[in-house]
């Protein structure tokens, strides 16, 4: 028996290695964050939460020398906003707890918010980013609002009607960029017991994305300086305390917020088309988006396959005046499902042949490109024909990595150390 050391590639091991509380440059930008959008006592809430875990109310404004009323409202921005979640113990003690990944993403708010410009226009543009500001809306507040806001931006005698901001509303929700908000049940509601200490939420998956049918009348309006009274209360606010006796609003308690996860899904996608076209050309791409968006209502973000489309059903749906025959997309696809990638593969042979898309073989391969590509500019190309070169062995001896990769000796050990110290590679003990 004898002792080899091994390099394999570095990337899974430490991945086990990887600490489950978050770093302290993480801590620091979610601290910059919060202050940044909500202020000096928010982000003090936030940010003990973030480095101590959950805590019900009283330890947190104990440990935070912030008054309770303080703590409170803290808890209900953040909570408003999906950045704190609750928990109910078995005591009857309500837990706060912040979502540290949710604070982390605020840094793609302006690139959700253009995402949505790009598919949906202005209209689309604003309905997002009132959503993100406000955390959550009902759809009427979030189409007045809009229609005001684009009003503002029109020319003199000009208004945007309420009715054309609740259709891009109602395809953004058919298209799952906005989602309902989980709400109390009206069950809970109607118990005659006392109430929990927090209230329960939940929803129906099937409601999620089910738009109240609103007759929404009406347009946007100009703010102007006469619009305030001498005592500076606007006059737009008088009316309300005259419309308690009329009916209640109908998408009253429904309230909507941004599916970021569905904004991801959409880049994701695009990163595969991208990555085909540069692959194949740009037929091949049209194609691949042409299933990508064919399931992306379907298929839920962490598939790993798409749902199996036909030949027929894909060439049905490709594009209008995209002039290829079905002969030709068949040789397409039948291109894609061999190309060693593997980001399509065939399921089956009904309808023309069943072609699914192979996410998590296409996001590991993009993952790959991306690793070897920092390899090369950190190290040269050497290194990265090593790293290559490892990654597809899984591991080596590094005698096997010298005469494999075709370099001296001396100048592989040496990248191969460069790489181990840096974390791309790690050192093995093996038996053989």
């Amino acid at each position: 028996m004898k002792d080899f050391p091994l390099y394999r590639f570095g990337v899974f091991s430490l991945a086990l290695r990887l600490p489950s509380t978050m770093t302290q440059a993480e801590i620091k930008l979610c601290s910059l964050l919060l202050q940044e959008h909500f202020g000096e006592i928010v982000e003090k809430i936030g940010v003990h939460l973030i480095r101590t875990g959950s805590q019900p109310l009283r330890v947190i404004a104990h440990d935070t020398g912030t008054s309770l009323d303080q703590v409170k409202k803290a808890l209900c921005v953040l909570i408003q906003h999906n950045l704190v979640s609750y928990q109910v113990h078995k005591r009857g003690v309500v837990e706060y707890e912040a979502q540290c990944s949710r604070v982390l993403r605020m840094l793609r708010y302006p690139r959700y918010i253009y995402t949505t410009k790009t598919l949906y226009s202005d209209t689309g543009e604003l309905i997002v980013e009132e959503l993100l500001l406000n955390g959550k809306l009902t759809m009427s507040a979030v189409v007045k609002k809009v229609a005001d806001r684009l009003t503002e931006t029109m020319e003199d005698g000009k208004t945007m009607d309420y009715a054309e901001v609740s259709n891009t509303f109602v395809r953004l929700a058919d298209t799952h960029f906005v989602q309902r908000c989980p709400s109390v049940p009206t069950t809970e509601n109607s118990d005659p017991g006392p109430p929990p200490p927090a209230p329960t939420l939940v929803i129906n998956e099937k409601d999620m994305y089910l738009v109240p049918k609103l007759s929404l009348i009406g347009k946007g309006k100009r703010r102007r300086s006469s619009d305030e009274d001498a005592a500076g209360e606007p006059k737009a606010k008088r009316p309300k305390h005259t419309t308690d006796n009329k009916e209640p609003i109908p998408d009253d308690g429904i309230y909507w917020q941004a599916n970021l996860d569905r904004f991801h899904q959409h880049f994701r996608d695009q990163a595969i088309v991208s990555a085909v076209a540069n692959r194949m050309d740009q037929t091949s791409s049209e194609i691949v988006r042409t299933m990508l968006r064919m399931s992306e209502i379907t298929t839920s973000s962490s598939a790993p396959f798409t749902q199996p489309l036909s030949s027929n059903e894909i060439f049905r749906s490709l594009p209008v005046g995209y002039n290829i025959s079905k002969q030709v997309l068949d040789q397409y696809l039948t291109l894609l499902a061999d190309d060693p990638l593997e980001f399509v593969g065939k399921s089956g042979d009904s309808g023309g042949g069943m072609y699914v898309i192979n996410l998590h073989k296409a996001l590991a391969s993009l993952a790959t490109a991306t690793l070897e590509s920092v390899v090369q500019e950190r190290f040269g190309s050497r290194c990265a024909r090593i790293f290559r070169l490892v990654l597809q062995k899984k591991h080596l001896e590094q005698k096997q990595v010298e005469d494999f990769a075709m370099i001296p000796a001396k100048e592989a050990k040496d990248m191969l150390y460069k790489m181990l110290s840096e974390n791309f590679m790690s050192l093995q003990v093996g038996c053989q």
